[in-house]
């Protein structure tokens, strides 16, 4: 937006400088975008900065950050060489709401056949025995106090493109997310607060890459678990379920206990490395972000330390510097400038450059 921006007093038709630019290493934008439309009308135009073009934004000891759209990344020659590469991409595509928001995002129909595209392209970029995961929120139809189907039928119709496999559903639960559709939940009181978003993990075989069993995937065991542990038994036998239980079924002392897919991950932290950079900067925070213990929590599961995992919808890029952490490679893509800058908080060496 024109009040994120810090211009110069170029005149209309000449090289221009804005800040979220000039701080990722782009230093002007072209002049042939400043046309006698004017400047602020331009800025508005193009979303706030008047470079469109791909590129990179930033590097790190393990990863790349691209400037542009998915569509851009896909056709880039940076998307060539990654070909076959990922263990993993891991996103959060726009949500398939039945309205239009601010970061532009497809509504109805039109987000069936635009997120569906991307299945057999990104299926191209992935590991023979690689998994694509993706977290979508729900939607409500306008101005009534009922659910859309969008989200189902989207991703209904991205595992019909792309012949994908749907290996397991997780929900996340968020405990502190505001209430919400407002109308229908705080001012009728009429329906619950939507405090979970739905995540797909999804491959083009039946048993992709994936290990349960790991620290940080497992958790840690009950009071009454170690207690069972240390006594050494247990009612075993036969339960109503009929499942058959065997003497020493739940003797064996693993790293933790095996998660359940109800997972349940927060972001309102006021002090992590990604908000204070913001706020030093006076940058404007992703309105959507991702909690990092569930990019953490899949990456963990489902790739291998070295492996590459990508983002195409990266936002403040919580993706990539869960990746950095547990010594993965990634890449991650972001039309935003202003997102891409506030993201080189999470990266200790780039955010005291």
């Amino acid at each position: 937006m024109v009040k994120d921006l810090e211009l110069d007093t170029a005149a209309v038709g000449e090289p221009l400088e804005c800040r979220h630019c000039s701080m990722l290493g782009v230093t002007t934008h072209p002049a042939s975008v400043v046309t006698s439309i004017g400047m602020a009308q331009a800025l508005t135009i193009t979303g706030g900065c008047l470079d469109t073009g791909f590129g990179e934004a930033y590097r790190t000891k393990l990863g790349n950050a691209y400037r542009g759209k998915v569509e851009q990344f896909l056709d880039s020659s940076e998307a060539k060489v990654a070909r076959g590469k990922a263990q993993l991409i891991f996103t959060s595509p726009p949500f398939p709401l039945n309205r239009k928001k601010k970061y532009g995002n497809a509504q109805g129909a039109d987000y069936v056949q635009w997120l569906a595209e991307f299945a057999p392209k990104f299926l191209k970029l992935l590991r023979p025995n690689g998994s694509i995961v993706l977290e979508m929120g729900n939607a409500w139809e306008p101005g009534q106090p009922i659910m859309s189907t969008l989200a189902l039928e989207a991703l209904l119709e991205f595992l019909k493109a792309g012949n994908l496999k749907l290996c397991q559903q997780f929900v996340c639960y968020n405990p502190a997310r505001l209430p919400s559709p407002a109308a229908w939940v705080t001012i009728e009181r009429i329906r619950l607060k939507d405090a979970y978003t739905h995540v797909w993990w999804m491959s083009p075989v039946e048993r992709p890459l994936a290990f349960n069993g790991r620290i940080g995937v497992v958790t840690p065991y009950s009071d009454s678990m170690k207690a069972l542990l240390k006594r050494g038994y247990y009612n075993h036998g036969k339960r109503p379920s009929q499942h058959a239980i065997s003497e020493k079924s739940f003797l064996k002392r693993n790293k933790g206990a095996i998660r359940p897919n109800v997972l349940s991950f927060s972001n309102t932290s006021a002090s992590d490395p990604y908000l204070r950079y913001c706020r030093a900067h006076k940058l404007p925070k992703h309105p959507a972000r991702m909690p990092i213990g569930l990019a953490e929590f899949f990456i963990r599961f489902l790739t291998n330390k070295g492996q590459l995992v990508i983002d195409p919808f990266a936002g403040c890029n919580t993706t990539g510097a869960a990746a950095e952490r547990l010594g993965r490679r990634w890449v991650a893509v972001e039309p935003e400038l202003a997102y891409l800058h506030g993201s080189k908080g999470w990266f200790p060496s780039l955010s005291e450059e």
